[in-house]
């Protein structure tokens, strides 16, 4: 069985378009978004809807989907083609880091982003929106 892996570039939307989503979408409910997922974070019941929140930030905020993986093999002759999420790590190895390091640090990382985005007068948005794409693997080393 032969077996070939692709990593889809998701579809984003131009650079324009991305800018005025965040200029107009992405501030407005982006910023409360972020603070109600790290409120969400620091309770125990609230966390799941907290992590969920922020795996979706770079969506909220960029307009930047997640990419999937499409894998195409010969199983007894015929091709199949199947695309699922690119595969995590290991849920211990991803908790016990949100445990030591991501909680304070996605903090730390979203602060910086969302200063960088209104501080810098639009010359630090490449570096935020990069911030925003990576803010889930910040907190629990998620793969997107």
């Amino acid at each position: 069985m032969s077996q070939t892996v692709y990593e889809n570039k998701s579809s984003n939307p131009g650079c324009l378009v991305r800018f005025l989503w965040f200029l107009f979408i992405g501030i407005p409910i982006g910023l409360p978004w972020t603070i109600i997922a790290w409120v969400f974070m620091i309770t125990i019941v609230g966390l799941p809807v907290g992590l969920w929140m922020i795996n979706l930030l770079p969506q909220i905020t960029t307009l930047r989907f997640k990419r999937t993986e499409t894998v195409v093999s010969n199983q007894g002759g015929q091709t199949v083609v199947s695309t699922h999420d690119i595969k995590q790590r290991p849920f211990l190895i991803r908790a016990l880091y949100f445990i030591v390091i991501g909680f304070w640090f996605s903090l730390v990382w979203l602060i910086l982003a969302w200063v960088l985005a209104l501080v810098t007068l639009g010359f630090g948005l490449p570096f935020a929106f990069w911030m925003f794409d990576q803010a889930a693997a910040v907190t629990t080393l998620a793969r997107h």
